[in-house]
């Protein structure tokens, strides 16, 4: 049942206890499962209805769904069954224990044996337990409290115990909503209209009166003419609806469209993409008009209710806990201190930010490049300048305007919702779309000549879970291509160019929102019935809309011909608009281009600055200029942290402005040697690979007050190093250019920042399992010995984010109550076990085990909420299905893996492919794959949808190496390449094929055994720790070492003087800095590293000529050199 049905339910129980039908509110309750009324329940027991009180049960679980059901059935029979005793009704006493005791009996027979001995007791109350069993009501209370626990513990009540929170009688007022539109849509709308009945839909007789008066808060174009609309259920991919559509019934932004809007004729070519039966629902929103006489009002806050209803809500019940939301908000979280200015050598035209790496831009220009930079580097990873790929596909058109030699421009670009794919719009005719492989390539994947003039626009859909591109276009035209470049859609209907577009979805349904120049707004479903919406933009001329960063708010800002801005947010539910921000000067020269974040915020580029606002304050918070500098009307980009924000420059650059948890990121510095480094380079020359000497304009070369680096020069309009190297970086230091490249090491304490998180334990034991908090305002590290420890920083005047960092000490954090969270080690021998751990996505709740049962731990307060899968065998490793936080892999120690679901408490799945314990277990959503890693070095790849096993692989080990030792794995944030970490070895996996990438064996200045990797949060370092004690950190993508950081670091003096060594057995990495980590340490101590204020980083990238590809290394780099004995040193 869907969510919408689900709530429909809830709103005709609200009605029937209104209306007093006590007997059918309960039969609903029981007969949908969806609330557990624990007051009628109550009720009936105390009143000894014990037939009532388990067909109630019945509709919520059975006796054998789990142990909390089953407790809970034994425990009223039990009841039942002494209460009979008592009566000294032996016949009914003897028929309850052989009717309802009996099913028992299987699972403890000497309990069900001594429950029968009762018979032969004169007063059961001999019997030493019972001893205590006073009065039949005191009895049933006592029950009851026991009853209370069982059933909130009981996973199958979960979400089932509160009713949701309704104003009063909400059904009637959605039914008044209704008769309000229907009302809105007669030809001839009578001022006092009569309601008889609801079966069919209500219209108003022709009367000889004045027609109702049309409302004055819409413009004449939005209201309605009398016309027949086509069916919405009949034609082209809809299958046949369970009731279908009224022809009249255009509700919502459809509700006072133009007549001709529902008739316009839309071009589609043959689609594979099934459009779901409620397509049309996302629009049959009810329009009020507060005007309108004769029918109930319109309230806005009942009509928030129900646009809650129609906005995204999880369809997983995760298992999960309350924990506090923090509301409060301050300037200080906007980003608007000056970070870095950047160069990129032609206009600015369109940025947008990495949706997973935060300091990942992408950025297109005027003279038709495209650019990856790398902010936290400094570095420009990716150029593409701009070229035609395929001449002779193109149309002949094109091949006419190019022949012109007229400049071609990106209009937009943009990364994928998952961020492996860009995609370019320019403007003349094409598109061009790539794959984003790594750190500093972009493959090309399909050039598509998409439009007839300009692409305006470009963004990403997701209909039915297949991956479209959406592009408008000076054509008049939208239309939406498969990601091989395949026409799936063409949707035409605007009388003037498309200036933009805006796909969205609401639960399953997809739909896309488009503007024209002329001002007109229309919204399109993916089918061939045409427009929904026919309105007018605020200024009519170019408009953008974009939704709020959790889909719940519409906005738009665009400018008229007349230079007047309007930014605007949009009441869905009616087509109109329901603020208006105030804040813009009254004439701009263009458009004025404007984002959102943090459904918080709201910001726009104008009249040479950046202005703020609160999404519910009318009034502008603030403004910066950025210290100068900046375009009379920016084009801006806030990240999706919304700690960072792109503002592009006059000078062919964009600024970067940053909160203080963006400047943590960005690790922004002064350079004080710069100032003598500068001038020799503005007076010489510098040599280009290929051509002669050229002499660089001082201009270009100038450097921000707030850069820590310097920019390349730049030669008319490209970075002169892009013409003999495709992927050219800004070097962060002009000695770099002479310098060779050097191994970073840190080997001083004072080169680096770290803590030694506090503990004043005194049981030692060593730090196997470590975990940052998905907040990133804590650690939580598991010990040999069972018990889980928890530190948190707080937020204070010398850490505001409150995030963790080196720079502050954070607490060792403890409930009140004093409990400590210890897994169950009942008969484990803690020197054979594995412990494991696993957090859920909220920091709510934690699972964990030490060779013993798998517990659940409530992370606000310790105690453990539930134990499941006792051993033989133990649990080794612990992992989250990605989409349901229900069901949980767990790899044991016999070498298979359970699917367990823990709501109904039952193994749903057995994998069996391993030799040896389960040692790692990682999930793809976008491959739809889950693999394994064992201690008999071997990969499995098994089928999230079937969990079959598709293929098992082993790791590729030094000659000599038996094929043992523990092997852990982890998806970089692509989700298509994996991590694979051995003691002998770092892998790189294309995980689609299950085959090496890459390969890097302990050598040279870390020659130890691996004890544990990670990557990095942003994926592009690995930390990787060594059994001498030594951390190396790598780049990603070509697993060259670009930093060294010696035990002195991470090791007390003490430590450094143990005759038994002392060295990091696990690492992990910051989720949101990624430059930090932490790691647990063989003596019991947890420690968090970062770089220094002024380095900002672990080293430099090293240079690309060496490192294993494929298996293979080249023989002039040392790392040919691999030989068994290397690999154990």
């Amino acid at each position: 049942m869907t969510s919408l049905s689900r709530e429909l339910v809830f709103l005709i129980l609200q009605f029937l206890e209104e209306e007093k039908f006590k007997e059918s509110v309960h039969k609903l309750e029981k007969e949908s499962g969806f609330f557990f009324n624990m007051k009628y329940f109550e009720e009936k027991v105390q009143a000894g209805e014990w037939e009532e009180v388990e067909k109630y049960l019945s509709g919520f679980t059975k006796v054998d769904d789990n142990r909390y059901s089953m407790k809970i059935f034994f425990e009223i029979r039990k009841q039942k069954y002494l209460e009979a005793l008592d009566r000294q009704d032996k016949p009914k006493a003897v028929e309850i224990l052989v009717g309802d005791l009996k099913v028992f009996s299987t699972f403890n027979e000497e309990l069900y044996k001594e429950i029968t001995q009762l018979l032969i007791l004169n007063n059961f109350r001999e019997n030493e337990q019972l001893s205590k069993y006073g009065d039949t009501k005191t009895a049933r209370s006592i029950m009851l409290i026991e009853l209370k626990k069982l059933i909130e513990a009981n996973p199958l009540f979960r979400d089932k115990l509160a009713f949701p929170t309704l104003k009063s009688s909400r059904l009637r007022t959605l039914i008044n909503q209704s008769l309000n539109w229907q009302h809105q849509l007669c030809k001839n709308p009578r001022p006092n209209p009569d309601i008889k009945t609801l079966f069919t839909d209500h219209t108003c007789s022709p009367s000889n009166g004045p027609l109702a008066p049309t409302p004055v808060n819409l413009p004449i174009s939005a209201v309605a003419k009398p016309a027949a609309y086509t069916s919405l259920g009949v034609h082209g991919p809809f299958p046949p609806a369970v009731a279908n559509a009224n022809a009249n019934a255009l509700a919502g932004w459809m509700a006072n469209a133009s007549a001709s809007s529902s008739v316009q004729a839309a071009v589609v070519t043959s689609s594979t993409i099934p459009v779901p039966q409620n397509q049309v629902s996302i629009l049959k929103r009810p329009r009020t008009p507060p005007a309108t006489p004769g029918i109930a009002d319109y309230q806005n806050a009942e009509h928030d209710l129900l646009m809650k209803r129609l906005r995204p809500v999880h369809s997983v019940e995760e298992v999960s806990y309350p924990v506090a939301r923090q509301t409060s908000w301050s300037l200080d979280d906007l980003p608007r201190t000056v970070a870095m200015t950047l160069h990129q050598g032609s206009s600015v035209t369109s940025m947008d930010f990495h949706p997973l790496h935060h300091t990942l831009l992408l950025v297109g220009s005027n003279n038709g490049e495209i650019t990856l930079w790398e902010l936290s580097l400094r570095e420009r990873l990716v150029s593409k300048p701009f070229k035609i790929w395929d001449v002779s596909a193109c149309s002949l058109p094109f091949q006419a305007a190019a022949a012109k030699e007229a400049p071609i421009s990106v209009s937009r670009v943009t990364w994928s919702p998952d961020g492996s794919f860009v995609g370019v719009a320019f403007t003349k005719h094409l598109i061009h779309l790539y794959a984003y492989t790594g750190s500093n390539e972009l493959a090309q994947r399909i050039e598509v000549d998409a439009h007839v003039g300009g692409v305006n626009d470009l963004s990403f859909a997701l209909p039915n879970k297949q991956l479209c591109i959406v592009t408008c276009g000076d054509d008049k035209l939208i239309k939406v291509w498969d990601a091989n470049g395949r026409r799936l859609f063409t949707f035409e209907g605007h009388e003037a160019p498309v200036y933009s577009i805006c796909p969205h979805h609401k639960e399953n349904i997809q739909f896309i929102f488009s503007t024209a120049i002329d001002g007109k707004i229309k919204a399109w479903l993916y089918d061939n019935m045409g427009s929904r919406v026919d309105y007018d933009a605020p200024g009519h001329w170019c408009t953008t809309m974009l939704y709020s960063a959790d889909g719940s708010r519409l906005f738009s800002c665009g400018t008229s011909k007349d230079g007047e801005s309007f930014l605007v947010e949009w009441n869905e539910s009616e087509g109109a608009i329901k603020r208006t921000y105030n804040g813009f000067r009254k004439k701009s020269a263009g458009v004025v281009q404007f984002d959102t974040t943090q459904n918080r915020f709201l910001v726009a580029g104008e009249d040479g600055q950046v202005k703020f606002w609160d999404m519910d304050n009318i009034n502008p918070l603030t403004s910066t200029d950025a210290d100068g500098g900046l375009q009379g009307l920016p084009r801006l980009k806030f990240n999706k942290e919304g700690n960072i924000l792109a503002v592009t420059t006059v000078d062919n650059g964009f600024k970067i402005l940053a909160n203080a948890t963006g400047l943590r990121s960005l690790r922004t510095i002064e350079t004080p040697a710069f100032e003598t480094l500068r001038s020799p380079i503005e007076s010489s020359a510098i040599k280009v690979s290929g051509s002669s000497t050229v002499n660089v304009n001082p201009v270009n070369c100038k450097v921000e007050r707030s850069s820590p680096v310097r920019p390349p020069p730049i030669l008319n309009g490209v970075d002169p190093m892009s013409r003999s190297v495709e992927k050219s970086r800004i070097v962060e230091d002009a000695s770099d250019r002479t310098k060779p490249w050097q191994l970073s090491e840190i080997l001083d304490p004072v080169q680096c920042r770290s803590v030694t998180l506090p503990d004043n334990t005194d049981s030692f034991s060593k730090v196997v399992r470590l975990l940052y908090t998905n907040s990133a305002v804590g650690v939580l590290a598991l010990g040999s010995n069972g018990v889980q420890k928890l530190w948190k920083w707080a937020r204070n005047e010398q850490n505001p984010t409150g995030k963790a960092t080196a720079s502050v000490v954070p607490q060792r954090w403890q409930p009140n109550n004093g409990l400590l969270m210890t897994n169950d080690i009942a008969g484990v021998n803690l020197e054979e076990a594995v412990p494991c751990i696993a957090l859920s996505k909220n920091d709510s709740y934690v699972m964990s085990a030490c060779g013993g049962k798998v517990s659940l731990f409530n992370m606000m307060t310790f105690k453990v909420m539930t134990t499941f899968m006792s051993p033989p065998p133990a649990s080794t490793f612990l992992a989250f299905h990605p989409q349901d936080n229900n069901i949980i892999s767990i790899g044991m120690e016999d070498s298979t893996i359970h699917i367990y679901n823990v709501r109904v408490d039952e193994v749903k799945s057995k994998l069996k492919g391993h030799q040896r314990r389960i040692t790692g277990l990682a999930f793809s959503t976008n491959l739809n794959i889950l693999v394994s890693s064992g201690a008999d070095a071997h990969l499995c790849l098994w089928s999230i949808d079937t969990w079959e096993k598709r293929k098992s692989v082993p790791i590729q080990l030094p000659a000599g190496k038996p094929p043992v030792g523990d092997t852990r794995v982890q998806f970089h944030s692509d989700q298509l390449r994996l991590l694979v970490v051995h003691e002998t070895q770092l892998a790189i996996y294309d995980a689609s094929k299950m085959e090496r990438i890459r390969q890097w064996i302990p050598q040279d200045v870390l020659p130890a055994p691996i004890s544990y990797a990670a990557y990095s949060c942003n994926s592009q370092l690995i930390f990787a720790s060594f059994c001498d004690a030594n951390i190396g950190v790598f780049d990603a993508e070509s697993l060259k070492l670009r930093c060294r950081i010696a035990p002195s670091i991470c090791l007390s003096s003490a430590a450094l003087n143990r005759s038994q060594a002392v060295y990091p057995l696990v690492i992990a990495a910051h989720p949101l800095q990624p430059n930090q980590f932490a790691v647990g340490l063989s003596d019991g101590s947890v420690k968090v590293i970062e770089p220094s204020e002024s380095e900002g980083k672990w080293g430099s990238s090293p240079p690309m000529d060496n490192g294993v590809l494929n298996g293979k290394a080249p023989s002039s780099s040392a790392t040919s050199n691999h030989t068994a004995d290397q690999a154990q040193r």
